[in-house]
């Protein structure tokens, strides 16, 4: 399958993910790329970041900077909007996952 077949097809998967954590607690970029990794998802930061920004644009998530060690640290936490757009593809990824996985 062509990459860029493949990383079309996953984008949606990987946004969802996203919004998941985004949920669950506050994330940086570099967490979110091991967790994605961890699921099959061998993403950059080239790749990571400009979803990040979308997602961000798009008023799904917020990035708040926070020092650490010395060293400011975007962390990524979800909006009102995002969850919203979470529980929807929530429902919608599980209609469509029951019709194809029979």
């Amino acid at each position: 399958m062509s990459c860029k077949v493949h990383r079309k097809l996953f984008l949606g998967f990987m946004q969802l993910h996203i919004l998941h954590h985004a949920k669950k607690e506050p994330f940086f970029g570099a967490w979110m790329i091991e967790e994605l990794k961890y699921h099959g998802y061998d993403i950059s930061p080239g790749t990571l970041y400009p979803i990040l920004h979308n997602m961000e644009k798009d008023g799904l998530i917020i990035k708040e900077e926070s020092l650490v060690s010395g060293k400011v640290r975007k962390y990524y936490k979800i909006t009102q909007l995002g969850e919203e757009i979470l529980e929807e593809g929530k429902q919608k990824a599980k209609e469509l996952f029951n019709e194809i996985i029979d």
